[in-house]
């Protein structure tokens, strides 16, 4: 009888041990799969559509549709001609060293001031910059907004967050000094146009007079984070696998691509301009971006501003952190 008795228990354990199994590796597959997925409509631009709306504005309808799908963000083109930059603008084209080509719009004022090199955020393009280089400017300086790989004029439609666009940086800063004469440089970066100037300066050996940072994020695993807490969802396993996936797609380490350590090799003037409501890139991750720097630094934050144009939310304050900052590197 006990000898039956353990016969019909194991049978009966057995096919529930299988199927819990089986259930464990399906839900493996298709979680991986699916953070496949948003990893690449995040870092692939497309070409047609509408672009998804920010987590923050989406319904609980458009939220489970976005997890089922993801996002949509079409290649950024110019919103904006550069004509209205200034009447003397130029158009240029240069090449980064892994063969990208990159377009520019350069407005000369001489060899008096620095030149003044912007770079956008996320998603976006060189026309997204001209109210800063309109401010740069009417301080005197040489300005010239870079469209990175994916976006503009430029080729390629892809983007790492910074990884590869350190390239990019770094392309342009050598085409200023050797082409177009320019000794003196500034770097002005927003957002992921920050985490590229910090990557270019640690890994691809870029030496810019002064650097100026807008809404610097502190690590690409916290930024991910961050649109999880957007999106209402839990961050913990979800943004580390589609960190994982980003990286596998385009052939680098997201873990490793962390702007406070980049930080760590600046050697020159540094003004750090952020939101204190920035959803994006919190005012901790800039602060822990700003403490790694060595070299002389401001920090400045804007009490009611998110992830925005800070030029455009308090545009005299900036202008006068700004121009502290350009005094340092005469």
């Amino acid at each position: 009888m006990k000898s039956l008795n353990r016969r019909g228990f194991g049978r009966g354990r057995r096919p529930w041990k299988r199927w819990a199994a089986i259930i464990l590796i399906v839900g493996f597959i298709s979680v991986n799969f699916l953070a496949r997925q948003h990893a690449r409509s995040m870092l692939n631009f497309t070409d047609a559509g509408d672009r998804t709306s920010p987590p923050e504005t989406l319904s609980f309808l458009e939220k489970s549709k976005v997890l089922l799908t993801g996002v949509n963000v079409p290649r950024p083109q110019a919103t904006r001609p550069a004509s209205d930059l200034a009447t003397d603008v130029e158009t240029l084209t240069f090449t980064s060293e892994d063969e990208i080509s990159l377009e520019a719009w350069y407005v000369n004022r001489g060899d008096e001031r620095p030149l003044v090199i912007l770079f956008h955020g996320y998603a976006a393009e060189k026309s997204s910059l001209i109210p800063a280089a309109q401010a740069f400017l009417s301080l005197g300086t040489s300005v010239m907004l870079v469209d990175f790989r994916g976006s503009g004029g430029s080729s390629a439609s892809y983007t790492t967050l910074g990884v590869h666009e350190a390239l990019d940086v770094a392309a342009a800063v050598r085409f200023a000094r050797e082409s177009l004469g320019h000794s003196r440089v500034v770097v002005f970066g927003q957002s992921m146009g920050s985490a590229a100037i910090l990557r270019a300066i640690a890994h691809h050996g870029v030496e810019p007079g002064g650097i100026i940072l807008e809404s610097v994020f502190d690590s690409m695993r916290h930024t991910v984070r961050n649109r999880f807490h957007a999106m209402g969802l839990p961050a913990a396993g979800g943004a580390e696998l589609l960190v994982f996936w980003g990286g596998r797609q385009w052939n680098f380490n997201g873990f490793s691509h962390k702007p406070m350590d980049d930080a760590k090799s600046v050697n020159c003037p540094a003004l750090f301009l952020h939101g204190a409501l920035d959803p994006r890139a919190t005012l901790a991750e800039a602060r822990r971006v700003y403490d790694a720097v060595s070299s002389p630094k401001v920090f400045s934050s804007f009490d009611d501003a998110g992830h925005v144009p800070l030029v455009q939310h308090a545009p005299e304050r900036w202008r006068k952190k700004v121009s502290d900052l350009l005094a340092e590197v005469e």
